[in-house]
Parts: C-alpha cells; sequence; structure tokens
C-alpha cells in the first residue's frame, strides 16, 4: 500500500520511506491512499493486542520491506498487555496504556517505531537522528524505545518549566544516544522547530533525520491496534460496541481510535476529552478551527494550542459538518480536574493522573446528561508522575512502579537550547 502527504504535493512513498522520513516533503502528514475494511470476525483467534496489531496492519505493510518483520516488531512493542477493567460503576471502564517502561501511553508506540526503524537498512555510516518535540511523555517514551540502538541518536526538544519534574528527570537520564534539550519556549514552539529541520530538504541530505511524534504514522499504527483490541475484548463478551472518552493534546492517540472504528472494528462514539486549550472543544462546537498559543495547565502533556493531527482529521474529512459528526470534545479546566482526580477516588476507587481526570470529569458529565451504553476513559499515564498534583490532593503518597523509580535513580541532565531553528541545526550538525 502506498501513502501520501495531506498537502498533495509530495510523491507517493512506501510505508517504510514514509516512517524513516516522519514528515512527507512539502511539510504534509503522510496518510495511506486506501483503508482496509475489516468485521470483528476477521480477527477470530487474536485475542492479545500484538496478535490484533499484526493482523489490523498486514494490508499496510504488504509488499514492503519491513513487512516480514511485522509480527516481531507488534510482539515486541505490545509485550506488556494494556488492561481493559472495570471503573466504579456499571458500564464504565478504564483501558490502562501506563504499564510499559515509562509509565505512558506513549511506550506502545515508541517501541513500534523504534522497531521498524532499526529493522530498515541503512547506506554508509552515518545515524539516522530522531528530532521529538514532547509536550511531556512522548520524549521519554521515545528515549526508552531508542536508548542504544546502533545507528541511531535521538534529540529530545522540551518546553523548560512547562513538564512535571518526574518527566523533565525522565528525559534527562538516558545519556548514550538521548540528547535532552530544554527549549526556551512552549511545546508549540518545540514542535515548530521540529517541522522545521524535518522539512528542510538541503539539511537533511546531510544530517539523516526521522520523526517519533504522532506525525509519524509510526506511532499512529500501533496506537490504533489497542482500541482495536479493548473494542474486539468488549465485543466478544457483552455483543456490544464501546465507547472512548480519550484525553488529547495533539490528537495523535485520539485520531487513531477513529481509525480503528473507520477500519471496522466495533468502535462506538469517540469524545476527546481537553484540558484548557480548548481550539477542539471550540471547533467540534460549531466555530472555525483558531489554533494559538498553548497555555499551561495541570494536564500539562496536553498543553498544546496547534494540534499537528488535526491537519490529518481535515484530510479524512474536508467538510467540517462532517467531521463535527464523527466526534465530540469537551474542555476541562484546572479546578475541574482537581475536582475530578478528588471524585474519581471517592466514587469510583481509583486514582488518575490529571490527564485520565479529565476523560473521567467528561465520563461524568456525560453520565449526567443521560448518555447510556457502555464508555471506557482512557488512562494515558500514571499518576505517580505527577506526585506534585495528585498527592496534594489526595492527602496520600502513590506509589512508583518500579520501571519509574529506577529512571529517577539515575542522574539526569538537559542542556538548554533557544527557541531558535538554526542553533537547533548546529546543535544536530555539529554536536
Amino acid at each position: 500500500m502506498k501513502v501520501v502527504s495531506t498537502r498533495g504535493n509530495a510523491p507517493t512513498v512506501g510505508i517504510a520511506d514514509a516512517i524513516a522520513a516522519g514528515l512527507a516533503p512539502d511539510g504534509g502528514l503522510y496518510m495511506p491512499e486506501a483503508w482496509p475494511s475489516f468485521t470483528p470476525a476477521d480477527f477470530e483467534g487474536a485475542t492479545s493486542t500484538a496478535d490484533v496489531a499484526a493482523r489490523m496492519l498486514v494490508p499496510f505493510f504488504e509488499g514492503d520491506v519491513l513487512a516480514p518483520e511485522l509480527a516481531r516488531i507488534c510482539a515486541e512493542a505490545f509485550a506488556v498487555e494494556p488492561p481493559l477493567r472495570g471503573f466504579g460503576k456499571d458500564g464504565d471502564y478504564v483501558l490502562e496504556l501506563f504499564h510499559g517502561p515509562t509509565a505512558a501511553f506513549k511506550d506502545y508506540g515508541a517501541a513500534f517505531l523504534a522497531g521498524c526503524l532499526s529493522a530498515l537498512p541503512r547506506d554508509g555510516g552515518t545515524p539516522l537522528t530522531i528530532v521529538v518535540a514532547t509536550s511531556g511523555d512522548t520524549g521519554a517514551a521515545v528515549a526508552g524505545a531508542f536508548h542504544g540502538r546502533a545507528g541511531i541518536r535521538v534529540a529530545i526538544l522540551y518546553p523548560d518549566g512547562r513538564v512535571s519534574p518526574r518527566q523533565a528527570h525522565q528525559l534527562g537520564c538516558f545519556g548514550d544516544n538521548i540528547r535532552a534539550f530544554r527549549v526556551d519556549g512552549s511545546f508549540d514552539d518545540c514542535q515548530r522547530m521540529a517541522k522545521s529541520v524535518l522539512s528542510d530538504a538541503a539539511f537533511r541530505a546531510e544530517v539523516p533525520l526521522g520523526s517519533a511524534n504522532s506525525i509519524s504514522l509510526g506511532r499512529l499504527f500501533p496506537q490504533a491496534a489497542y482500541y482495536a483490541r479493548a473494542a474486539l475484548q468488549h465485543w466478544r463478551g457483552t455483543g456490544r460496541t464501546l465507547n472512548f472518552v480519550v484525553p488529547t493534546g495533539n490528537l495523535g492517540n485520539a485520531l487513531a481510535c477513529l481509525l480503528a472504528r473507520r477500519m471496522g472494528l466495533p468502535i462506538g462514539d469517540i469524545v476527546l476529552a481537553s484540558n484548557a486549550n480548548a481550539v477542539l472543544p471550540a471547533f467540534f462546537a460549531g466555530g472555525d478551527y483558531a489554533p494559538g498559543p498553548s497555555i499551561a495547565t495541570l494536564a500539562n502533556a496536553m498543553d498544546v494550542g496547534a494540534p499537528s493531527n488535526f491537519e490529518r482529521l481535515q484530510w479524512l474529512y474536508p467538510d467540517a459538518a462532517e467531521l463535527r459528526g464523527v466526534l465530540r470534545a469537551e474542555a476541562v479546566d484546572d479546578d475541574a480536574i482537581r475536582a475530578a482526580i478528588l471524585r474519581t477516588r471517592d466514587q469510583r476507587g481509583y486514582v488518575a493522573c490529571p490527564h485520565t481526570a479529565c476523560a473521567a470529569e467528561v465520563l461524568d458529565r456525560l453520565r449526567t446528561r443521560g448518555q447510556a451504553g457502555d464508555w471506557a476513559v482512557v488512562a494515558t499515564a500514571h499518576p505517580a508522575k505527577f506526585p506534585e498534583v495528585v498527592e496534594p490532593l489526595l492527602g496520600e503518597s502513590v506509589s512508583l512502579p518500579p520501571a519509574l523509580q529506577a529512571m529517577l535513580d539515575r542522574p539526569s541532565h538537559a542542556q538548554p537550547l533557544a527557541d531558535d531553528g538554526d542553533a537547533l541545526r548546529d546543535l544536530l550538525m555539529h554536536g
């Protein structure tokens, strides 16, 4: 299967080339030119997420250089099964995506992407440099997935002072082939810098580059797999579709859920839970799409004012009215996040991180309005990553997962970097 740019001014390429490049040469985002169509029966016998992923992704990789490696890559990426659990009340569930090595959902997509890029042949001895902008969790997941891999180095850009202390420590604790840069700016500035170098053809001719943000299909495809597996598990057990509330910032995880539904998996409604960066709720409520500067919130990994993957949504659904018919979105401010963390503990017996709390708040609103059906809140990070938010509210400590504790025990270092694309180019060329 070939993939095309959302902007229509770049050659069609195979999936391996698209994953290696990250961004299309015209600055657009890659998307498959066609979509397979499945039914639940197509996944008979596939019970693990790795099995579902391998079966669902076969059409995209058929005939590609990565096709022989697909099953192995899926098995490695989904070595830890993301559980679908009850969420304290009948008909409510939580899909926990934080059981990977850095305690965030992005571990799955990063591991899949690392498996793909490591399996691709490369000419010469020049390493491939992965450039990734992060609002909190992506960078650590990418660092963990690529740490120690020969022939690949990683440059992580994050907004200085706008990630939690534990997130910042994770970003700088790897060393070796991983470098962290604390940028004097917002996540949107980091994202703009990353896009600037990734779309610079002359620079890429000298420094081979790749992307690990959710703009990469190598991140997007595997994220669709855990929604597919959760929906199939629920369908097999109840005969009913599963609806999802997805916390979102840059729209990659939510788009993955939509793509799984688009391919025929038994997924019902999808509602986006944003924080106070309400560009998506404003659009889905009928306003213009009006990206702007991001603002800092308690759910910092969602502090995005210009979500990159909205371009993919517009490519899939050029008519705004049609797009508003396939998704809904609601904003949750910091006061509501705090209240949701407490209420979710007290009424559901569940400790949520600030991002998961956004989704829990939206689910509670839906139920209050009389929304029926089976709904799953998507838990995107472990609450122990945000002790400065969660613990004072609850009046108790949150135990650290062993893998996260091991990271926090290592020394950490991040290099300061100005909000300047040329300064980044210089570091990547000579650093």
